[in-house]
């Protein structure tokens, strides 16, 4: 369920050197697709947060935010391990959002519960708060690095997560002064397959403004617009 990133390629080239306004090389094109993505994986939790806010119950509500969680579950994956080390520590894997984490005792999966660093000794130090086995804790000590406790856990920890999308790459191989498409040598956009159109708009936008094409732009941004419009219809 990816976009195929020469399909994508094809039709930036085709609406963009239509009445000869301009060419996108493969260089700009692999530079302006990786920040496309980007774009609409990052719009995604923006939108979520946006129609969870709305006091509303109706079906079309509820098919907005389904839809969108489908996209931002297709890079979320379960279960992946923590590195453990002595004392409690450990590092998260790569990743673009942290879920819960699960301490496996003994088969019996316990959530980890995340608490902020300046309430850990209130928690510590505390007989009915004191994390155990059952009821351990953690706190961030970085980006990537995990305090847990008690510390005496120092293995069977993991978490779900949310996978930052693969970096896109248009592969290609110069034929005769001409670059032709290498499937093998190529990454697909790490998107839903929905999103191939809204990419297609989003690469038009970033080149008719690296082109300095107004008009480009402007046919760029009005289709994405309309395009906006009808999936919110």
């Amino acid at each position: 369920m990816a976009v195929n990133i020469n399909n994508v390629y094809q039709k930036v080239l085709a609406l963009a050197n239509k009445e000869q306004r301009g060419y996108v090389t493969p260089q700009e094109f692999n530079y302006f697709a990786d920040q496309a993505q980007l774009d609409i994986f990052e719009g995604y939790f923006n939108d979520l947060a946006r129609f969870l806010r709305m006091p509303s119950n109706d079906t079309v509500y509820a098919d907005k935010v389904d839809a969108i969680q489908e996209r931002i579950d297709f890079h979320e994956k379960f279960r992946q391990d923590v590195t453990m080390s002595s004392g409690g520590v450990g590092t998260l894997p790569t990743h673009y959002k942290i879920g819960k984490l699960s301490y496996n005792d003994s088969g019996t999966y316990r959530e980890v519960q995340l608490i902020p660093q300046n309430e850990l000794n209130h928690y510590v130090n505390s007989s009915y708060l004191n994390p155990t086995t059952k009821t351990p804790i953690y706190i961030k000590t970085s980006a990537t690095a995990i305090q847990v406790y008690p510390t005496s856990i120092t293995s069977g920890v993991t978490c779900n997560l949310i996978e930052k999308p693969a970096t896109p790459d248009w592969g290609y191989v110069v034929i005769n002064g001409k670059a032709l498409y290498n499937s093998s040598a190529s990454t697909n956009f790490d998107l839903h397959e929905a999103e191939e159109n809204n990419l297609v708009m989003r690469i038009l936008e970033l080149s008719g403004i690296t082109l300095k094409d107004q008009v480009l732009s402007g046919i760029a941004l009005r289709d994405q617009s309309t395009d906006k419009a009808e999936k919110n219809s």
